[in-house]
């Protein structure tokens, strides 16, 4: 399957191939598969880049004055002989196959290899005195409706800033439930563990013999269940006051332990280190109010230096 889109313009410019780029990742990030010059490294290779533009679902030509002159007098130049190849495609392709972008080219000229054909066309003059630098919302609708196959009618379309807010609401829920968000390289540490977004309900911390995983899941107001199911034992600390040494007492043949706010639990992984968790606060789930408040469980923990 070809690329969405394949963009041929000239080089009249740095500032003019620095717009037609920051097109084409306008177009990248609304999700379009885009193909420019520096994707292409055409050569001498006719048949190559012939296919690869053959493959691309439409072609959009961005035609300033100097693109209309390279495509109508300069049949070597880069223009030129995009022009003549895309003009051979051109002859078995559905007319929305092509079309035009008008940028520094107020009367609209096109190279003459069109012809009458007269593609659909975008307008992305700027008037003289304006400060606008690059396309506006509105225009780069209307384009990536084009590239999409949608009608140019917008009366039953979602507008792209409705479409940019559902993509960044997906994106933040995804976020919420990446484990690089519950993982954590230091031996000490303190975090507030929205355990419900997380993998299986567990917090990472420390690497190699060091890593160690608090499971955990809500139990009542105060307190919270935490597991042995991802390390291997756990264990309540029953006294106020403990000695590292005699940390592994308190741990037991069980599957969990159930940890109240200001308690802490001592944890075992598969290496036989230990690790400390004291329970700071805990918030259970509450869907009676206005406003949905998710349960999480805010604890520091450190791995014990001499265990």
């Amino acid at each position: 399957m070809g690329a969405d889109l394949f963009i041929s313009y000239a080089w009249t410019s740095k500032g003019h191939r620095e717009w037609v780029r920051l097109l084409a990742a306008q177009l990248k990030a609304l999700g379009f598969d885009v193909l420019i010059d520096a994707d292409v490294d055409y050569g001498d290779d006719l048949n190559g880049f012939m296919r690869r533009v053959a493959d691309c679902k439409h072609v959009l030509l961005v035609v300033d004055q100097n693109y209309v002159e390279r495509a109508d007098t300069m049949p070597d130049s880069g223009v030129g002989k995009e022009s003549r190849w895309i003009a051979e495609v051109y002859e078995d392709r559905d007319p929305a196959w092509l079309s035009t972008l008008f940028v520094d080219n107020a009367s609209c000229a096109l190279p003459a290899w069109l012809g009458d054909r007269m593609p659909k066309g975008f307008d992305f003059n700027h008037s003289p005195g304006s400060q606008q630098q690059f396309p506006g919302a509105e225009q780069i609708e209307d384009l990536w409706r084009w590239v999409s196959g949608l009608p140019a009618n917008r009366d039953s379309a979602t507008p792209i800033a409705t479409l940019r807010e559902r993509a960044t609401r997906l994106e933040q829920q995804d976020l919420r439930s990446d484990p690089s968000q519950w993982r954590s390289p230091d031996l000490v540490g303190e975090t507030r563990f929205m355990y419900e977004d997380a993998p299986g309900k567990r917090f990472y911390w420390g690497l190699g013999a060091s890593e160690f995983a608090l499971a955990v899941s809500g139990r009542s107001y105060d307190s919270v269940y935490v597991y042995k199911d991802p390390i291997k034992a756990v264990g309540l600390i029953q006294v106020d006051d403990v000695d590292d040494a005699d940390l592994e007492r308190h741990l037991t043949p069980g599957r969990s332990v159930t940890p109240r706010t200001g308690q802490s639990v001592v944890l075992m992984n598969a290496h036989g280190r230990l690790a400390v968790v004291d329970i700071l606060q805990v918030q259970r789930e509450d869907t009676s109010g206005s406003q949905y408040a998710p349960p999480f469980v805010n604890f520091r923990w450190r791995v014990v230096e001499t265990s």
